[in-house]
């Protein structure tokens, strides 16, 4: 089943076009992964999808209701969570405030549940258990970007647009966050993931899609990719 279906998007800075008429789909269960270089557009694509960045022409439909013209705070209700590539976790506050945080854009079955919701998101996250009480800017960065994902996480979304996970990660945490998204994943969450590291979009994703200049230039399973040299020479400069 189609869980979220982008159709021709398009989306500017200002007057320059960055989406140009970029078409996408998650299907319920699936990891879908944009990869691309820099500038790609694939960051603009999530925004575009919480309408961070309204897009000015196209059509996105997520679960039977159409997200287009939603604002932000909606999308969120629909049962989208966003996770960012600068993580913006709340400095002055502790693991448990920024993870009480993620409530705000939760269902109110999701809120009924807090407490269970929480536990369960420090089951993927035991690092983050061990520093419950502690200010965010206390923790290391591969924990901060664990606290953006469990803060994401604890409103118990049926999407997850999750940007550059293991930016500035070392080796050793970013086959760990790799682990723990697949987890979440078989658990039962849908994420649409943006990466860089070819190697991460490939042990994650069940499709992928090959974004340059703001349009998709390739859409395929993991095998497919890896046997079209080619595009990872030109798209991606592997």
């Amino acid at each position: 089943m189609t869980l979220l279906a982008v159709e021709n998007l398009h989306t500017y800075y200002g007057e320059a076009h960055i989406l140009q008429g970029v078409s996408l789909s998650v299907g319920a269960g699936e990891v879908v992964t944009l990869i691309g270089r820099n500038g790609a557009g694939k960051t603009t694509t999530l925004r575009s999808i919480m309408n961070l960045v309204p897009p000015r022409g196209g059509h996105i439909d997520f679960d039977g209701l159409d997200l287009t013209r939603l604002p932000t705070h909606e999308v969120a209700r629909a049962g989208i969570a966003y996770v960012p590539e600068e993580r913006r976790i709340l400095p002055n506050l502790s693991v448990a405030e920024n993870l009480r945080l993620g409530m705000l854009g939760a269902t109110r079955a999701a809120h009924a549940d807090n407490g269970a919701a929480v536990e369960e998101v420090l089951t993927y996250f035991p690092r983050l258990r061990e520093r419950y009480e502690q200010k965010g800017k206390s923790l290391s960065g591969g924990e901060q970007q664990m606290l953006a994902i469990a803060r994401g996480l604890v409103a118990r979304p049926k999407l997850m647009l999750v940007d550059e996970p293991t930016e500035g990660l070392s080796p050793l945490l970013v086959q760990n966050l790799t682990e723990i998204l697949g987890e979440i994943n078989r658990r039962g969450t849908t994420i649409l993931l943006v990466e860089q590291m070819l190697e991460v979009a490939l042990a994650l994703s069940h499709r992928l899609y090959v974004m340059d200049q703001g349009q998709i230039q390739f859409e395929g399973t993991p095998d497919a990719l890896r046997a079209e040299p080619e595009i990872q020479q030109r798209f991606l400069g592997v």
